[in-house]
């Protein structure tokens, strides 16, 4: 049967669910599809996962532990924090579409679960360094500015003109925000 030895069969499993996603979103595809991509028998999904939730809740673990390591290196530069957010957005799509619709997987799964307290904590340190508001409430206004521009920046509902890259477009949006800075401008 092809596809019997494998390998790491549900890494294979995972790069085939983001694949689909990335090309056409988290309701089209299903577990026969996967096994197809993956070139193995159509039981081999379900057999490591379950179920589409199953899979569903691996690409949100796996999403949330690589989002985590891109934004903890700026856990003292809320901007280059939001910029990395924005980038992560932009190279992960179907990991940040997965992770940021909860009713998609199983948001209590301990995998999940620890990433996710990761990231939080990531976000947290990047918004203490805010002042003016309550911790929560500066860590949920900087996570919605910088998560706001990444889902604007993917659905391409920004002008053309803000910026070849994600990064380049980001940066003079978050620093007005972030460090209060005024862009230059016509006066």
């Amino acid at each position: 049967m092809a596809g019997y030895h494998h390998g790491d069969l549900r890494r294979t499993i995972m790069s085939a669910a983001v694949q689909a996603i990335t090309e056409s979103g988290t309701a089209t595809w299903s577990l026969r599809e996967l096994a197809r991509r993956a070139g193995v028998s159509h039981a081999a999904p379900a057999h490591h996962f379950g179920d589409r939730r199953g899979v569903l809740t691996a690409v949100a673990a796996e999403g949330f532990t690589l989002f985590a390591d891109a934004l903890s290196p700026f856990h003292d530069d809320l901007l280059e924090m939001g910029v990395a957010y924005v980038r992560f957005a932009t190279e992960h799509p179907a990991h940040f579409e997965v992770m940021f619709t909860p009713t998609l997987y199983d948001p209590a799964d301990p995998e999940v679960a620890a990433a996710r307290s990761r990231a939080d904590a990531a976000l947290a340190a990047g918004a203490s360094t805010l002042t003016g508001g309550s911790p929560r409430t500066d860590a949920i206004a900087a996570w919605s500015i910088a998560h706001g521009f990444a889902s604007l920046w993917l659905s391409g509902a920004l002008p053309d003109d803000l910026g070849a890259t994600p990064d380049t477009a980001a940066r003079p949006v978050l620093e007005v925000l972030f460090r209060g800075r005024i862009p230059d401008g016509p006066s």
